[in-house]
């Protein structure tokens, strides 16, 4: 008879098929802007290996090590072999991109929806509540372009105006809603990383920000 103190084994001793996928996609187009930001810091071939890699797989590594899961590239390395192939396209490609910048902003929204649904998922599947699941999405979207413009010595993403952590926050809190109402898993994974990446696209192309914080004279408290 078992234990009833044993915790039972979790969907990650063995990934399900659909969040590998989701890891590795988001891995690869992360890794892009990491070597479009080498790019124009013109580094060397393995500036852009170092930095592709670290930006494709740091978000995750994070998530994973927070909800206490194997780390997802350890368990498969695929993600860490086509974060470094990735880099070594961009080197010897990207001279013929008209405006680097652009497609780092476009992978970029592509690989925040992306980790948006499946941080989040990972976390519902850890057994969290879902305003943890929903930090481990948003968490997870901002670590990789953060990672990214710290060590490419760029402006932060983060710190921008245009909307980037909002858009995180719809992809996550819809895959939880429909999660919770019965939706097909993968149904939901889909449409919410829709919704997050078409935020952020047109947040960037509007230039959509939120209501930011004005400062103002403070109030006298001396009581005079």
């Amino acid at each position: 008879m078992s234990s009833p103190d044993k915790v039972p084994d979790m969907i990650f001793d063995s990934p399900t098929p659909i969040l590998q996928f989701l890891d590795l996609a988001a891995a690869v187009a992360f890794a892009i802007t990491g070597a479009l930001v080498a790019s124009r810091k013109q580094l060397d071939v393995l500036g852009f290996i170092w930095l592709a890699v670290i930006t494709g797989v740091g978000g995750g590594t994070v998530r994973d090590l927070v909800l206490g899961v194997p780390v997802f590239w350890v368990v498969d390395p695929t993600p860490v072999v086509a974060c470094m192939v990735t880099a070594v396209l961009v080197h010897f490609g990207a001279h013929l991109l008209e405006s680097r910048y652009r497609f780092i902003l476009f992978f970029d929204a592509f690989g925040m929806a992306l980790v948006a649904v499946a941080g989040t998922a990972k976390g519902l599947d850890a057994g969290t509540s879902a305003l943890v699941a929903v930090m481990m999405g948003v968490m997870t979207a901002a670590l990789g372009g953060i990672i990214r413009d710290t060590f490419g010595q760029e402006p932060s993403i983060i710190l921008r105006r245009e909307i980037y952590v909002a858009a995180a926050v719809a992809g996550a809190c819809a895959y939880v809603v429909m999660v919770q109402f019965g939706v097909d898993r993968v149904v939901a994974m889909g449409t919410s990383f829709v919704l997050a990446f078409v935020i952020r696209v047109l947040a960037v192309r509007y230039n959509w920000s939120l209501p930011a914080y004005r400062g103002r004279e403070g109030r006298d408290m001396s009581g005079e």
